[in-house]
């Protein structure tokens, strides 16, 4: 296994703000882990009834950097304090991009 793509799709709670939305991703991308790139985070656009609220991706070079991310003390931080009060559900998923 090789690159990973980490994808997490978000239920935003009803007030979520785009404020918050970018604050999130600004926080995400000021992480500096070698072998994260790719960092992503929007809403959805609407395009289709019963969609969720948005995604986060981003690309990690192989399952070891994809650890390091998802222990990483400022990530957990992120996660506490600015992800958890807006979402109210989020699913994960990590897929090979090999």
């Amino acid at each position: 296994m090789g690159m990973i793509r980490n994808i997490a799709v978000y239920t935003f709670k009803a007030d979520t703000t785009q404020e918050q939305i970018d604050t999130l991703e600004a926080a995400l991308k000021a992480i500096r882990i070698p072998g994260v790139t790719n960092i992503q985070m929007s809403r959805d656009l609407g395009l289709r009834p019963g969609n969720l609220g948005g995604a986060l991706t981003c690309d990690l070079a192989d399952e070891a950097t994809y650890k390091v991310w998802d222990a990483d003390e400022e990530h957990n931080r992120i996660r506490r304090e600015l992800a958890a009060p807006i979402a109210e559900k989020v699913d994960r998923v990590q897929i090979n991009l090999d």
